[in-house]
């Protein structure tokens, strides 16, 4: 049995290892940063943005889309719960900077469903003169070019969406250092890499560019309300649909708030619940690539030269694509840190893919909710 365990951890081991040479491969075949060609005939475009509260990065994010270089029209749509929000002084005082600009404050009275951002979305886009839409989150802050890249990208009439591969752009704590692994280096190489086996039937929350007319199709935003992966349900139903899920090459960055251990625990917990129920079948299968964990599994069950030095050369490959990929993403070389974050991270990680399965309850914006199998939400 001894022997057995052992030929079956080596097998686990080996197969880790090549998964992360392939996502590794796949990321790095990706044209990340590449600019767009300027627009001759750029058409207009309504943005809708879902805000609340108003943390420290707010209007650097907002003020990033409003100094867009794109010679079109930009509708910029701004929906709030309450007049009384924080983010309503942000807003004005934006306009009053950008008096050129068409810039509109909504406040949003009628939030049904647990998911609010959707609600909000649902009270925008009738007040959109735009053909196309493009949806952000309060929290992205963007390059001045990405009108421009997303319109280009739906120059194709068989591209349904375009979303934007994000960086986690301030990890200013340990526990968002640990989180920068996982979005800097880790999802969006693994969303290339799940590229590569088939086209994306997904799409990103951070920005999403579509056609409006596509929305009818797919039950509109309402359809949403009660989702939680309202990015992943869009783009899924597009793709069912025939429509084609694009990936921009250029990056947009997200500027969260401090996090604790907690928060950055209950944020990956949440995420990975999210891919667990919306992917039950890969979700359950991605430990396998996990290439800390087999390594070590195989080096403490058969301790010897060969499996302690597979081991080290397990640890040091992973940190050093940790570190091309983040650089990769982010534009710039990140703390040597992540040699030692990135096996930390891969043992963490057995935590939260058990958690996945093991309940269905997360935290959103301080609300508790109940996660049901069909990726709905229900509000405790």
């Amino acid at each position: 049995m001894a022997a057995i365990l052992s030929l079956v951890l080596a097998a686990l081991a080996t197969l880790s290892i090549l998964l992360l040479l392939w996502q590794w491969i796949a990321a790095r075949s990706f044209p990340l940063h590449q600019q767009p060609a300027a627009l001759s005939h750029p058409p207009p475009v309504s943005l809708l943005k879902p805000l609340k509260g108003a943390g420290d990065s707010l209007e650097e994010c907002l003020r990033s889309w409003l100094e867009q270089d794109y010679s079109g029209p930009v509708q910029v749509l701004l929906g709030v719960e309450s007049p009384d929000d924080p983010a309503v002084p942000v807003v004005e005082k934006l306009r009053r900077d950008f008096p050129k600009r068409t810039l509109e404050l909504v406040v949003c009275h009628d939030l049904r469903g647990p998911n609010f951002k959707i609600s909000k979305l649902v009270q925008l886009e009738p007040l959109a003169t735009s053909e196309i839409l493009v949806v952000s989150d309060a929290d992205v802050r963007v390059p001045p070019t990405l009108l421009n890249g997303l319109v280009a990208g739906l120059g194709n009439s068989q591209v349904g969406l375009v979303s934007c591969f994000y960086r986690l752009a301030n990890p200013s704590t340990f526990a968002m250092q640990w989180e920068a692994v996982a979005i800097n280096a880790d999802f969006w190489s693994q969303v290339l890499q799940s590229r590569t086996l088939q086209p994306v039937a997904f799409a990103l929350g951070a920005v999403m560019a579509l056609r409006r007319g596509e929305l009818p199709g797919v039950g509109g935003f309402a359809s949403l309300e009660n989702c939680l992966a309202d990015d992943y349900q869009l783009g899924n139903r597009l793709a069912k649909r025939g429509r084609a899920i694009e990936f921009s090459p250029l990056v947009v960055e997200c500027c969260s708030e401090s996090m604790t251990w907690t928060l950055a625990w209950q944020h990956q917990l949440r995420w990975a619940r999210t891919i667990r129920v919306c992917q039950p079948t890969p979700y359950f299968l991605s430990i396998l690539s996990n290439p800390t964990l087999w390594p070590l599994a195989w080096a403490i069950s058969a301790p010897a030269p060969v499996t302690l030095a597979l081991l080290a050369a397990a640890v040091i490959t992973r940190g050093v694509v940790v570190i091309d990929l983040e650089r990769r993403l982010t534009g710039s070389l990140p703390s040597l840190n992540r040699l030692w974050l990135a096996p930390l991270k891969d043992l963490l990680q057995l935590g939260v893919w058990l958690g996945a399965f093991l309940g269905n309850q997360i935290e959103w914006r301080g609300i508790r909710m109940r996660l049901r199998r069909d990726g709905t939400l229900e509000l405790r």
